[in-house]
């Protein structure tokens, strides 16, 4: 069972991701509301601006990109992930006509997911690390015995590693669904 402490942290990831499937349908009922549905197929494109706009985070974290801070850049990748999240979850609609648009969905909802993970495991890492450098600060420990101190701790930045073992690949499959879904609407449209 999840500790309530845990619960707490892992609650707004939750809320927020279900907060992308309920704006999904609201979204969409409206649109089928109004009779405007035809503005989701549009929705498509705006989706992708934005998720490619939010890969700046990743050039930034790789150097690609020198201006900047990374925590911007993260905040940025994101709001805008969620935001073209959205866009595409509604593009997609309900229609059970093609495989290959389903997939990408399906995988861009499971790299959502994943991010909010990646956010979680992220925070706490960060704050595990600095709280336990705190406390042994607060011995007067050298920097080498701290250091030698926090080697565990710093195995939870080591999940973070594995994390992105996982999120990249699922965002590789996203991209590669992505892609072919886009292609073959410029082939057939």
């Amino acid at each position: 069972m999840l500790h309530g402490l845990t619960i707490k942290k892992i609650l707004p990831s939750i809320i927020t991701y279900m907060s992308l499937i309920l704006a999904t349908i609201v979204t969409d009922y409206f649109l089928h509301l109004t009779k405007l549905v035809w503005i989701g197929r549009y929705f498509g494109i705006v989706g992708t601006g934005f998720i490619l706009l939010s890969f700046l985070y990743s050039l930034r974290k790789r150097k690609l990109l020198k201006s900047g801070s990374p925590k911007t850049f993260l905040q940025a990748h994101e709001v805008l992930g969620w935001s073209g999240a959205l866009f595409i979850c509604v593009h997609g609609g309900i229609h059970f006509n093609a495989i290959i648009p389903w997939m990408a969905l399906f995988f861009m909802l499971i790299v959502t997911a994943s991010g909010f993970v990646g956010r979680y495991l992220l925070e706490s890492s960060k704050k595990e690390l600095q709280k336990s450098r705190q406390h042994l600060l607060n011995y007067q420990l050298s920097n080498e015995e701290i250091e030698k101190e926090l080697l565990y701790d710093s195995l939870l930045v080591d999940t973070m590693q594995k994390w992105r073992k996982i999120h990249l690949p699922l965002t590789t499959l996203f991209i590669v669904f992505a892609l072919l879904h886009i292609i073959s609407i410029l082939l057939f449209w």
